[in-house]
């Protein structure tokens, strides 16, 4: 996504957000969360952190905030924003997303405008037929519990969808919260799909499995040629990325 930055803190300095070059010294000993005006804050001996631009880091529910509690509580002798993908978000949420909502909102009703469970294989059948099997249930589900119709298609050439359908993404996302809003912005592009983005922000799917959806065609060929090992660690940080996005929406939810 353009307006916001990626969990990955390598991607981001890549894309021009930079994390402060200075190493923060932790400088606090106890954590705990507490009621505050507007939510739940994270405390840090009493005190609440704040986002890089310096707006309290305050979240919509008790497990939220202890999501990014536990971040900060992890922390050693200096702060790693690497470790801290949950602060990441709820930063990104308060400082980014509640700034720019519907250019949010229309870069993820794009992806539906070319969703990657649209786009079958025209071979080899065993792929095709592992496609129909995996992603038309999801296009339906789509279709039922989002009305979202989309239309699949054979190859790589862009396929129009029904505006009305990408419409319907939009709205449909536009009606969450920034904290929501932020983790679909960030599951979408990953999942390269708004349909498994949405599947796993309402639970319907698990975090395993949509993002084995994801990556059904890369999966086949790793089955028929083999995995080294820089991929696989790309793929397991990529389904750690998915993890996380899925405990953020549930804690969301608590």
């Amino acid at each position: 996504m353009s307006h916001i930055p990626p969990l990955n803190p390598h991607v981001a300095a890549r894309k021009g957000f930079r994390e402060s070059e200075e190493r923060v010294k932790r400088f606090w000993t106890a954590v705990h969360v507490e009621e505050t005006q507007g939510g739940w804050s994270v405390q840090l001996d009493g005190r609440v952190p704040k986002t890089p631009a310096h707006a309290p880091l305050v979240l919509p529910t008790p497990t939220a905030a202890r999501l990014l509690a536990d971040e900060w509580a992890g922390q050693g002798e200096f702060l790693d924003p690497a470790t801290m993908p949950a602060t990441r978000l709820a930063s990104t949420a308060i400082d980014r997303v509640s700034q720019a909502r519907e250019p949010v909102a229309d870069e993820i009703a794009a992806w539906a405008g070319s969703d990657a469970l649209c786009y079958l294989a025209e071979g080899p059948v065993s792929l095709v037929a592992r496609q129909q099997r995996d992603w038309a249930p999801w296009r339906a589900w789509a279709a039922v519990e989002l009305g979202c119709h989309l239309e699949p298609t054979e190859g790589i050439v862009h396929r129009a969808q029904d505006p009305a359908a990408v419409a319907r993404v939009r709205d449909l996302v536009l009606r969450l919260d920034d904290f929501a809003l932020t983790g679909l912005a960030t599951a979408v592009p990953l999942l390269g799909s708004a349909v498994l983005g949405l599947a796993l922000h309402r639970g319907a799917l698990g975090p395993d499995a949509a993002f084995d959806l994801s990556r059904l065609d890369e999966a086949f060929q790793e089955e028929r040629w083999g995995v080294d090992a820089e991929a696989a660690a790309r793929t397991a940080a990529r389904r750690a990325e998915v993890t996380l996005l899925d405990q953020w929406f549930r804690a969301l939810s608590h």
